[in-house]
C-alpha cells in the first residue's frame, strides 16, 4: 500500500469519532444501530482497525454523510455544466438540455442585424414549442407571417415550411424545444378555463 493510501486509511478514525461525537451517540448507540460491535468501531475510531467497504457502508447511512466525506476523497472538480453554444444559420442555439434524443430544450439568440433576413423556409420532421423573451420575432409557418412579443408562444408541426427571424432586425430571445413527431407540448389550465392560444 502506498504512503498515500496510509495517509487516507488513518485519517478515517478521527473522522468516524468525530461524526459520532457531533451527533451526541456513543459506540453502544451506534453498534445497535449498525450491527457493528463496540469494540470494532472502538478500534476503527482509533486507528487499530483498518476501514473496509462493509464497515464504512452502514457507519455512512447511520450518519447520512457521502462516503466520500468518510474517507476525505477529493472534490471532483467544478460541477458547473458548462454547455457550448452552437451556431447555426447565423443564429446561436444555447443546449439546456443533455439527454440524446427525444425532446432537446435550447436557448436562441438571432442577432441583431441593420435588415433583417431573407426568409428561407426549412422542413423536417417533428414538433417544435417557442417562447419569446425579448425582442420581435417573426415567425414565418406554412400560409402564417406571425410577429410574436416577449411573454407569446407558438407551436407547429415542422414538417410544413418555417422560418423564424427578427421582425424588426433587433436581437431577439428565445426558449426553443424540438421534439419529435407525434410529441407535443402539454399546456395545463386551471379548471374551468380554456387554454388562451399564444401566437
Amino acid at each position: 500500500m502506498d504512503r498515500e493510501s496510509e495517509d487516507v486509511l488513518d485519517a478515517v478514525g478521527p473522522r468516524l469519532r468525530a461524526l459520532r461525537r457531533a451527533r451526541g451517540l456513543t459506540l453502544a448507540d451506534v453498534a445497535a444501530v449498525t450491527g457493528v460491535s463496540e469494540s470494532t468501531l472502538s478500534r476503527l475510531e482509533s486507528g487499530r482497525r483498518r476501514a473496509s467497504l462493509e464497515l464504512l457502508l452502514p457507519l455512512a447511512r447511520t450518519y447520512n454523510v457521502p462516503l466520500d466525506d468518510l474517507v476525505g476523497a477529493p472534490r471532483t472538480g467544478d460541477p458547473r455544466i458548462h454547455l457550448k453554444p452552437i451556431r447555426r444559420f447565423g443564429m446561436v442555439f444555447i443546449p439546456l438540455s443533455r439527454r440524446p434524443g427525444g425532446t432537446q430544450a435550447f436557448k436562441m439568440i438571432i442577432p441583431a442585424r441593420p435588415r433583417p433576413l431573407e426568409p428561407t423556409p426549412q422542413t423536417h420532421e417533428g414538433f417544435e414549442w417557442l417562447y419569446v423573451l425579448n425582442g420581435r420575432l417573426r415567425l414565418l409557418f406554412g400560409d402564417h407571417d406571425l410577429t410574436l412579443s416577449p411573454g407569446e408562444a407558438a407551436e407547429f408541426d415542422t414538417s410544413l415550411p418555417h422560418w423564424l427571424g427578427s421582425a424588426d432586425g433587433g436581437a431577439v430571445e428565445l426558449l426553443i424545444v424540438f421534439g419529435p413527431q407525434g410529441t407535443r407540448a402539454h399546456l395545463r389550465t386551471p379548471p374551468g378555463e380554456p387554454p388562451s392560444p399564444h401566437g
